[in-house]
């Protein structure tokens, strides 16, 4: 890791396999981020992001009772949200139906994060990352 990209701040939690985890998981980063300078820079993308890969792996993981580990790498240059399940399923990214009220998680994903991917987890499970960059500073007059 170049040394411009050391982590600043990093936090992970545990979370149940619950309709709320989404939120919570948003919560943690919203409190990370605010011990940063600029943190904010990261929030808006960060927290859909967030939900986006905790909602899938509370819909899709399969594991009832399993939990979720979420954790937050930010550094000066992007923020890598990592999400682990105990399902061994790659995530998968389809056409959503355009009547459905969900299924276009990993299409945002896919286009607000500047990398993504998935990756077994030693034992059981998977983890899902993406990373973003921060939102560009603002000059003022």
């Amino acid at each position: 890791m170049p040394e411009t990209d050391a982590p600043v701040a990093t936090r992970g939690c545990w979370f149940p396999r619950s309709r709320r985890s989404p939120l919570l998981a948003r919560r943690m980063l919203r409190e990370l981020l605010a011990t940063m300078p600029d943190g904010d820079r990261y929030s808006e993308v960060g927290e859909l992001l967030t939900s986006e890969l905790v909602g899938n792996a509370v819909l899709h993981s399969g594991m009832p009772g399993r939990l979720i580990w979420v954790s937050f790498d930010v550094s000066a240059t992007r923020l890598r949200i990592e999400v682990h399940d105990a399902s061994d399923r790659p995530p998968v990214s389809q056409q959503p139906d355009p009547l459905a009220g969900r299924g276009r998680g990993l299409l945002l994903v896919e286009v607000l994060a500047t990398e993504w991917g998935h990756s077994p987890r030693p034992g059981v499970g998977k983890v899902v990352w993406c990373e973003c960059a921060p939102k560009p500073l603002v000059a003022t007059a």
